[in-house]
């Protein structure tokens, strides 16, 4: 082999090195940053690591809603209707969120029937649930069509 030809494949091997290197990193941190959702009949039915954020959405269970005063804590309970969550927060609540309505939480799960929400999102408007919730109570025969 020619001097030419030993310097372009030590080119290519290296670059081809870095390229494959710069891939894994990349992938190791989409990996890392990923948040799932989940229905709460999904959750039951999941093993969750305790230290990565989840999302869970459904509707908020009728007279669940409960804010204490001494420890500025909500909780409030999510439910698709086959099974319920529990949910504890601390912040400002949407000016949207109610009972009977879609929302969800994102935040850490304590176990598989209670999360700590570091976020609440409710719905945008009368008619508005997000996606995952619809498509999460489709899954479990109990979403009604209006």
């Amino acid at each position: 082999m020619s001097n030419k030809v030993k310097k372009r494949l030590i080119i290519i091997l290296l670059s081809a090195l870095v390229l494959i290197i710069a891939t894994l990193l990349i992938t190791m941190n989409l990996r890392d940053n990923i948040i799932y959702f989940y229905s709460p009949t999904e959750l039951q039915l999941t093993n969750i690591d305790k230290k990565n954020i989840i999302r869970v959405g459904g509707l908020v269970k009728e007279d669940s809603y409960k804010y204490d005063d001494k420890t500025k804590i909500y909780s409030f309970i999510i439910t698709d209707r086959s099974n319920e969550v529990d949910v504890s927060f601390v912040g400002i609540m949407p000016n949207l969120f109610a009972e009977n309505k879609g929302v969800v939480v994102e935040g850490l799960a304590i176990d598989k029937a209670s999360i700590t929400a570091i976020k609440v999102l409710a719905k945008h408007d009368e008619n508005y649930m997000p996606p995952e919730v619809i498509e999460a109570l489709k899954k479990e025969g109990q979403w009604q069509e209006e």
